[in-house]
């Protein structure tokens, strides 16, 4: 996967203004047989992206022309459902950087970001503006900071998002779990130098202040 470092994005969006997304609709169970998570974005949203015939929908938003980008706006309560990490991995997979709703299950926002998808939780007030503008204009592009966990419009409207500190400090410097740890092994191996020299001075276990 790549571009794991995420800092600030500026892109146009592709709108998906439903509500109650569930992760069976962003990816259906059938296409749950792959371990790894590559190949996993051209059946995001199957079901609403292709007939029965397999042939693409126009009017579907991820078809019809007008709407690219990396950030994927989408109604309220996005990700309920099961707790399948393969939604997260289909949306990144295709393409995504961030989500932005109103609302996001608790599970699909974790598993997104262990999987370097920003779900960015806006006011039901910002997300109808960004419905708007979008309309208006198909080109529009939102800014997303993270570190000042912010998104912004053109016409200099924006909103705050929160975020776990540490998976803020993981996004920013495009760290996993174990390369966090990594990242922290000279503080680690300083500090247990410093209990093995407080145990030989005093003949007991240097304790962490």
């Amino acid at each position: 996967m790549s571009d794991k470092k995420f800092t600030t994005l500026v892109s146009t969006c592709v709108p998906l203004p439903i509500e109650n997304i569930d992760t069976d609709q962003i990816i259906p169970a059938r296409f749950l047989k792959a371990t790894t998570r590559e190949g996993f974005g051209e059946n995001l949203f199957r079901d609403w992206r292709y007939d029965s015939q397999g042939k693409e929908k126009p009017d579907f938003v991820l078809n019809d022309g007008q709407h690219q980008g990396e950030i994927l706006v989408a109604g309220k309560n996005f990700g309920c459902g099961s707790s399948r990490e393969h939604a997260a991995w289909a949306i990144r997979d295709h393409g995504f950087r961030v989500v932005i709703s109103s609302f996001f299950a608790d599970i699909f926002k974790n598993n997104a970001l262990n999987n370097f998808l920003l779900p960015v939780q806006v006011s039901e007030y910002f997300l109808e503006k960004i419905w708007v503008q979008v309309k208006a204009d198909a080109q529009v592009k939102i800014t997303v900071n993270l570190e000042s966990q912010t998104v912004s419009l053109p016409d200099g409207s924006s909103d705050g998002f929160d975020i776990n500190t540490y998976k803020k400090a993981c996004l920013l410097h495009g760290y996993d779990d174990i390369d966090y740890l990594l990242s922290m092994k000279e503080k680690i191996r300083d500090f247990e130098d410093q209990d093995k020299s407080g145990y030989l001075s005093t003949g007991k276990m240097a304790t962490a202040n």
